[in-house]
């Protein structure tokens, strides 16, 4: 089950960056910061070429580097040497980010799809990130768009909380069959896969599949909140926001 923390907490989206200089996305300044405050994190993992975990976001580097190419076309190693735009930082791995969470708050790791069409070719990245959390301690969740990585979270880590990032699932946003993306969007995997909460995007709560998993009492969070007006709206149906750009009450 997701322990109570995440739906306590307001959960800082690539950690708190953008607020302050030398914070980008998903560093550990950024992880830092939220830690300072009190929120929660959430980042994304990446697989890298020596089949390691790295908390980055994209697929290619150019965005948040001044380097072009895919992540998986490096080594942890190499990707550790690379400088984060927006600051002195450089990219870093989950063990890094694990280490320097500590437990202190609750920890929501987005595994990103590897198949490329939600499919199931998954599991090196699932396996690297299992192996990081063996032997750590306090809140974390793992999560994922892809069912497949979520299932094989199930049997690589089984005692970590999983969930479904959730959405629409329009056919113009994303890379996948037609009736595979219908499936998405009704959240058919949710007990096929062992999910014990959703993490949906905020423009689309109202869908009857998420009102139907909140009858049930599972927790819904939601992504990405980015004003106080927004996340009051969001707060009618989600239980907690994944949040950037302003700083959330942290008693509501």
């Amino acid at each position: 089950m997701l322990p109570r923390d995440f739906q306590n907490k307001p959960l800082a989206h690539r950690g708190l960056h953008g607020l302050a200089p030398e914070c980008p996305e998903n560093s550990r300044a950024a992880v830092a910061a939220a830690i300072s405050r009190g929120y929660g994190i959430e980042i994304d993992v990446q697989l890298t070429r020596d089949a390691k975990a790295v908390v980055f976001h994209d697929y290619q580097l150019q965005r948040l580097t001044d380097t072009f190419g895919k992540v998986q076309a490096r080594t942890a190693s190499d990707l550790g040497t690379l400088r984060l735009t927006g600051g002195s930082e450089t990219v870093p791995s989950l063990s890094e980010v694990l280490d320097l969470v500590a437990g202190r708050v609750p920890l929501l790791i987005e595994i990103k799809d590897q198949d490329g069409a939600l499919g199931d070719e998954v599991g090196t990245l699932e396996a690297a990130v299992a192996d990081c959390l063996e032997d750590y301690s306090g809140p974390v969740a793992v999560m994922s768009f892809n069912p497949n990585s979520v299932l094989a979270m199930q049997t690589l880590a089984p005692s970590v909380p999983r969930g479904l990032v959730t959405d629409a699932f329009l056919p113009e946003d994303w890379n996948a069959p037609t009736d595979r993306l219908s499936d998405l969007a009704q959240i058919l995997d949710f007990d096929r896969v062992g999910a014990s909460f959703v993490s949906h995007n905020q423009k689309h709560l109202k869908m009857q599949a998420v009102t139907d998993l909140k009858a049930r009492d599972v927790p819904v969070l939601c992504w990405t909140v980015r004003s106080p007006e927004e996340e009051a709206l969001a707060r009618e149906i989600a239980d907690n926001v994944t949040f950037e750009g302003y700083l959330p009450d942290m008693s509501a």
